[in-house]
C-alpha cells in the first residue's frame, strides 16, 4: 500500500486503522488529503485479509472541515474540481466493502461530519463534537451533507443543524442513532477496535451482505430490498461457510438437549 503524507495505515489483525495526520490543521482536509483518503480507502476495499475498518484523527479534531485556506484560494474550476473528487471520496468510505466504524476523538464539523454521516458505526470520545455549519459562509454542505443528514437524523433535526450551523456534542446524536455510543477518552480507540475485531471475525461475505442490505433500506423500494435480502440469504446458506456453522449451530444444540 502508498507512503501517504496526510493520513497513516495500521493493520492489526484483519483490522485496518485509518489515522488522519494533520494534527495541527485539525485534520482539515485539503485536495492531497482528499485524494488520500480516497485512494486508501478503495485499496482497503479490494483487500481481502481486512474484514473491517477504524477511522480516527490524529490530536483534538477528527476533521474540521475542509481546509479553509486552500477552499477560499480556489477558481471556480478548481472549486469544481475539488467537490467532483469529495464526490468519490465519500463514496469510497460510504460504499466501502468492509464495514467502516468512525472512531470521533474531537471535532468533525462540515467535510467531517459529512464523512461521519457515511460511516457504518459510531463511536465518539465525550468531548467530540459534530456540525455542518456552512450555512455560516453563506454556503450549504457540497458533500452530501444534506442528503445524508436527513437519512440518518431525520428531516426535522436535520434542518435545524443545517440551517443554525450549530456546533454539537457527539452525545446529542445518540437519540438519533447517528453515535452509537460514547466512551471515555482512553476508551475511544480499544472499544472501537473491540468492535471492528468482532465484525473482522464473522465470514466476510455475510458482512458485506448485510451492508449492502442495510444501506438499500435507508434508500431503496421495500418490495426490492426484501427480495435482495431472500436472495443473498439463499446464496450464504448454500454456501460452505453457511452450511458449516448451521450445522454445528444443530450439533451443539442437540447436546444441550441431551445433556443432564
Amino acid at each position: 500500500m502508498s507512503a501517504y503524507q496526510t493520513l497513516t495505515i495500521e493493520i492489526s489483525g484483519r483490522v485496518a486503522i485509518v489515522t488522519f495526520r494533520r494534527a495541527d490543521q485539525l485534520n482539515a482536509m485539503n485536495r492531497l488529503m482528499q485524494g488520500e483518503i480516497t485512494e486508501a480507502f478503495e485499496a482497503l476495499s479490494a483487500d481481502a485479509n481486512v474484514g473491517a475498518i477504524v477511522v480516527t484523527g490524529e490530536g483534538r479534531g477528527f476533521m474540521a472541515g475542509a481546509d479553509i485556506k486552500e477552499y477560499a484560494a480556489q477558481t471556480a474550476a478548481e472549486f469544481d474540481t475539488f467537490q467532483a473528487a469529495g464526490a468519490r471520496m465519500y463514496a469510497a468510505i460510504e460504499n466501502n466493502r468492509k464495514p467502516v466504524i468512525a472512531a470521533v476523538n474531537g471535532f468533525a464539523l462540515g467535510g467531517g461530519m459529512e464523512l461521519v454521516l457515511c460511516c457504518d458505526i459510531v463511536i465518539a470520545n465525550q468531548f467530540a463534537k459534530l456540525g455542518l455549519p456552512e450555512i455560516k459562509l453563506g454556503l450549504v454542505p457540497g458533500g452530501g451533507g444534506t442528503q445524508r443528514s436527513v437519512a440518518k437524523l431525520g428531516r426535522n433535526r436535520a434542518n435545524l443543524l443545517l440551517m443554525t450551523g450549530a456546533i454539537v456534542p457527539a452525545s446529542e446524536f445518540v437519540s438519533a442513532g447517528l453515535v452509537n455510543e460514547i466512551v471515555d477518552v482512553d476508551r475511544l480507540m480499544p472499544r472501537a477496535l473491540e468492535l471492528a475485531g468482532m465484525i473482522a471475525a464473522e465470514p466476510a461475505a455475510a458482512i458485506e451482505s448485510l451492508k449492502a442490505l442495510t444501506a438499500h433500506a435507508v434508500s431503496g423500494d421495500l418490495a426490492d430490498g426484501l427480495a435482495m435480502e431472500r436472495d443473498i440469504l439463499g446464496g450464504l446458506y448454500r454456501s460452505e461457510i453457511g452450511q458449516r456453522r448451521v450445522r454445528e449451530f444443530a450439533e451443539r444444540s442437540a447436546v444441550k438437549k441431551v445433556s443432564p
